[in-house]
């Protein structure tokens, strides 16, 4: 009972301040959860998908094309994978952490994981467009080439300066 309490004592935290706001301010405690529940739904919504595709992909794609194509000597190549299919996804951020996590289960190198959840992150094509329309090419690509930049440089920085205890999970932690 009490691993249990010390497992969820954040969102039992969380309740309790979520009562306490009922109690003060009722409308913004219900407008809370509602919020909340409406993200939830969305998760559900787009998480069950992720995990099927992601049970393919473990299944179809052989570890050694993964090591080949983004794993440690895979430099440029690597690099622009990662970029390309961080553009290229779809859905919440919150949706490239798994894939990020079978990426180091097959043996991608940590920085085009870094590259892939940087690039998923800020340089989505849709967004892109839109930026584009709305705000110009000047500044959609200035926005873009900085983005680039600082995501690969603190990618490659990341790579070099953290400790490898802390690069790669073991399969059965995700």
């Amino acid at each position: 009972m009490i691993s249990l309490l010390k497992r969820y004592r954040a969102f039992l935290l969380l309740l309790v301040a979520l009562g306490g706001l009922g109690y003060f301010n009722p409308t913004l405690a219900v407008r809370s959860i509602r919020l909340s529940t409406d993200s939830l739904v969305e998760m559900m919504l787009v998480i069950p998908p992720i995990f099927v595709l992601l049970g393919i992909f473990d299944v179809w794609v052989p570890r050694e094309t993964i090591v080949r194509l983004m794993g440690g000597e895979s430099g440029a190549k690597g690099t622009l994978l990662a970029l390309c299919l961080g553009s290229f996804a779809a859905g919440p951020l919150y949706a490239a952490f798994p894939v990020a996590g079978v990426l180091i289960k097959k043996g991608a190198r940590f920085s085009n994981i870094m590259i892939f959840i940087g690039a998923w992150s800020t340089t989505k094509i849709p967004m892109l467009l839109f930026e584009a329309s709305s705000m110009g090419w000047d500044f959609m690509l200035c926005r873009l080439v900085m983005n680039l930049t600082g995501i690969i440089v603190i990618a490659h920085i990341l790579d070099v300066f953290l400790p490898e205890q802390y690069k790669a999970l073991a399969p059965s932690e995700f």
